[in-house]
């Protein structure tokens, strides 16, 4: 993999016991007016005041919002709500949450890691992997905010493969060491964040992760954007500069907290869209039964040994749901629609409803002349329920979430995935650790 380093981290002066639960946030991009001001009602200094300088996010705020950003988090070094931490050094962060009534642990290395193009070989041949597509407003975005604070506020996401458990022992032992630096618990989903530091392992962590290929689950933009932000500053840096560097969380694939959830598409301006002529026009390609289950959360347990890219389907019929289940009557049901798009790219459930449900089956039979297929996107069941109770949504597809051996061999093969495919829970927290990108002494 990329080359590793220590961080000289940038993290909130922390009251006894470390816990700055008012201080953090979710990552920027979740976030919209109501849910960031009630982060600020629980601190005007809490991370989303600098972090998300304007709405709506991953749109191009006014020059002024970014300066504002600036100066505020300037003024929060200077005064010492922020302090920069002496020591350089890796980190483990641990989060704690519940999904479906079970409790998981995930943990990860925080750590820099050298910044290469995706896909790009390294000196040992390995590579980091991009599998979203990037726009260019969301990543002038960050770049902004980059410029205007001289900081990576909110930690990237990657994964590695960790087939011998080595990687995750070593954090495991770190944590079970002794209380963390900083805890926090975010309100929106009661996760529990944990971070400590690991000073004297800076070679422990290089040995365990050499030669391993990383995966970036979140943060496509973010990653972009430090590629436009180091590029900007011109190739006469010196080869330790902090901007050759962006701040990872580190999470290995074998990890028995790394959760994929699915996202479930919601379809909607097909005016003519019956579910007797869809079933009659997707004969060809799918087999359609119905599902006598009771509700979205029993089709969706349903799919798991179902058939052959088992989704479940939904529409409206009256005042209630009908549920059925659709499967494809080959294993490649793709190969003649996008023969030169990879294998592995072919078999992700969610380029099948995108090139085979929606585009040869929805738009040509139930879209007027001129109109395309409205996509919503949803994890939630209940939402997807809601969706369909409206008028604007005529078909909810209930999907199964990614594998993550999946997502590592579509990005070997050069392909990005489309769009909303995975789905990480829970979310890292942003305002925990920092990486300053100014020039700084070796220390």
């Amino acid at each position: 993999m990329a080359q590793i380093h220590p961080i000289r981290a940038v993290c909130y002066a922390a009251p006894d016991g470390g816990d700055v639960s008012s201080l953090i946030a979710p990552p920027y991009d979740v976030l919209d007016e109501r849910s960031k001001t009630a982060l600020l009602e629980r601190s005007s200094q809490n991370i989303a005041a600098v972090d998300l300088p304007h709405l709506p996010p991953k749109t191009v705020g006014p020059d002024r919002t970014y300066e504002e950003a600036g100066r505020r988090f300037t003024h929060w070094l200077e005064t010492g709500v922020l302090q920069q931490r002496h020591q350089r050094c890796f980190y483990v962060y641990r989060q704690t949450f519940t999904v479906a009534k079970r409790h998981h642990q995930r943990v990860g290395l925080v750590a820099n890691v050298t910044l290469s193009q995706p896909a790009a070989a390294g000196p040992d041949g390995s590579r980091i992997y991009a599998h979203e597509r990037t726009f260019g407003l969301p990543r002038e975005d960050r770049v902004k905010l980059m410029r205007a604070t001289g900081t990576q506020i909110s930690p990237l996401w990657a994964l590695y493969r960790d087939t011998d458990g080595a990687g995750g022992h070593l954090l495991r032992s770190i944590a079970e060491q002794g209380p963390p630096l900083l805890t926090a618990t975010t309100g929106h989903d009661q996760v529990r964040h944990e971070v400590w530091a690991a000073p004297d392992l800076t070679e422990a962590f290089r040995k365990v992760l050499a030669g391993r290929d990383l995966f970036i689950a979140d943060g496509h933009h973010r990653y972009s954007a430090a590629l436009t932000y180091l590029a900007d500053l011109g190739p006469d840096l010196a080869p330790d500069h902090p901007a050759r560097s962006a701040m990872f969380v580190l999470v290995a694939m074998e990890d028995p907290g790394l959760l994929v959830l699915p996202t479930h598409r919601a379809l909607g301006q097909m005016r003519s869209f019956s579910f007797e002529a869809f079933a009659t026009a997707a004969r060809d390609h799918l087999a359609i039964r119905p599902f006598v289950g009771s509700s979205l959360e029993v089709l969706a347990l349903a799919l798991p040994g179902a058939g052959l890219h088992a989704m479940g389907l939904c529409w409206r019929q009256g005042r209630g749901l009908e549920l059925a289940l659709a499967t494809s009557h080959d294993e490649d049901p793709l190969a003649s629609i996008s023969p030169k798009r990879d294998p592995a790219w072919r078999q992700l459930d969610v380029a099948i409803v995108q090139q085979l449900v929606v585009e040869r089956i929805c738009q040509p039979n139930f879209c007027a002349p001129g109109q395309t297929v409205q996509w919503q996107f949803t994890h939630d069941l209940t939402r997807l329920a809601s969706l369909l109770a409206g008028d604007d949504v005529q078909l909810g597809i209930v999907l199964q979430p990614i594998a993550l051996d999946a997502v590592q061999q579509v990005c070997e093969a050069g392909e990005l995935m489309p769009p909303k495919s995975t789905f990480f829970y829970p979310k890292l927290a942003t305002g925990l650790l920092m990486h300053s990108l100014a020039d700084q002494p070796a220390t």
